[in-house]
């Protein structure tokens, strides 16, 4: 084990999980690890501290996350393993019997994990530390750069909605949210540091300044002020709380990339009421046909769960359906996930695992064929990509254009994190080829 001495000069592995909020969170982490002396690790070095950063979203998501833990605690026996996340939050318990773990912290500890450390290095007695997720009030903001050009920015935690299918409002707590003061200024950070792009994250973004009398739609039009970040994003937001005027908004901001992404779940109203979701599929057609409307380019991404609690082939069939009728550009499909706990364990008609299996393929299938059908509109066009930089060994650079399709383009270093007009000259919806125009 690590010894009692300073910090200085010591090493940490961060292992992240899950969503992009957590992400931009052990992002956070690592720069005040840093700030006490505690450098990343490099390729070939032990590392004394690895920090594993969980999730808990399915049965499957903790199962990597115990293997995870498990592996790091067999190749680094003498290092410091710190869990946090909504693993950690949801069963700390467990998680503190697992081997090498010295400090479980609850999701609204991760911030504090540099002085849980100093703590843990005094006496090298195990530490657990978790706040009832009743009684989790504190936003911690957060910003991490991510695909070497984005930046993510945590505006918003926790969910008010308690869905019966899910867990995330215990493990995060209720919703709350950051100042638009102190928000802007870390897009003006960003700016200063040479970031082009800003991707707007949280668990329920559009739930931003609940109970203050700021919104949402404030917090974006704020964002839009700030010189220097020429793009941003908004992370998935709620249907019902992403409104017309804010897709109108978005349609004139030059800043406000043509890119939404909807979670949906299910295409069937009797299993979006089991779900107790808020919104119909009614809304939901609305919500894509007034992007679609106003910004006939944008990529509409939509989330869905198939093999629900309740969802019976023929309800299974007309969500299909209802999908298939949507212009939309792709899906991230789930099959539903079993967690202890959840209301929608009361609900009657359970999908078995094959039947699960074969409703994700359908969907992927149909999220492939979508997916392709969008970009081919683009093939010749010319569009604007954020360029990235080069990977290590790659003959080629890649990039996002406003409307989120990826691009290869010929290697030229010069162009790195700079915004380039680029024709796109074939490929699918996966990956897209170009080339550089003026």
């Amino acid at each position: 084990m690590i010894d009692n001495s300073t910090f200085g000069n010591r090493t940490a592995l961060f292992h992240t999980f899950g969503c992009k909020l957590n992400f931009a969170e052990t992002s956070t982490v690592a720069r005040i690890f840093a700030s006490r002396g505690i450098r990343r690790v490099q390729r070939g070095e032990t590392p004394d501290i690895v920090v594993v950063n969980t999730c808990s979203v399915t049965e499957e998501s903790d199962k990597k996350c115990r293997q995870a833990i498990r592996s790091y605690a067999r190749r680094y026996p003498d290092a410091a393993i710190l869990v946090t996340g909504c693993y950690a939050q949801l069963k700390s318990d467990e998680v503190a019997t697992l081997p090498g773990v010295a400090i479980v912290a609850g999701s609204d500890r991760k911030l504090d994990l540099a002085d849980y450390l100093d703590r843990w290095l005094e006496d090298h007695e195990p530490v657990t530390l978790v706040t009832p997720t009743k009684d989790i009030r504190r936003f911690s903001p957060s910003c991490s750069r991510g695909d070497r050009t984005r930046y993510f920015l945590k505006v918003q935690d926790g969910c008010d909605y308690f869905c019966t299918y899910c867990t995330i409002p215990f493990a995060r707590g209720r919703s709350r949210s950051g100042t638009i003061d102190e928000l802007v200024a870390q897009a003006r950070e960003v700016a200063q540091n040479g970031g082009k792009e800003i991707v707007i994250t949280g668990v329920n973004i559009g739930d931003f300044g609940k109970g203050r009398e700021d919104t949402f739609f404030d917090l974006i039009r704020a964002f839009d002020e700030v010189d220097g970040i020429e793009r941003y994003r908004i992370s998935s937001i709620e249907p019902n709380l992403l409104t017309d005027e804010m897709i109108a908004w978005v349609a004139q901001s030059k800043r406000f990339m043509p890119h939404f992404h909807l979670p949906l779940q299910c295409g069937d109203d009797d299993v979006l009421k089991l779900m107790r979701r808020h919104y119909s599929t009614e809304l939901f057609r609305h919500r894509i046909e007034e992007i679609r409307r106003l910004i006939p380019d944008a990529f509409i991404g939509v989330d869905l769960i198939v093999g629900a609690r309740g969802e019976t082939e023929e309800r299974f069939e007309r969500s299909r359906e209802f999908v298939d009728s949507l212009d939309i550009s792709r899906l991230h499909v789930f099959p539903y996930s079993e967690r202890p706990g959840t209301r929608a364990l009361t609900i009657d008609h359970v999908v078995d695992q094959a039947e699960k299996h074969r409703r994700t393929r359908v969907m992927l299938d149909l999220s492939e064929r979508k997916l392709d059908d969008f970009a081919a509109r683009y093939v010749g066009q010319i569009r604007p990509v954020l360029v990235e930089h080069r990977r290590p060994g790659a003959d080629h650079m890649s990039g996002f254009t406003d409307n989120y399709l990826k691009v290869n383009v010929p290697l030229d270093a010069s162009l790195a994190n700079k915004i380039v007009n680029v024709r796109i000259t074939g490929g699918n919806g996966e990956e897209m080829t170009g080339e550089y125009v003026g």
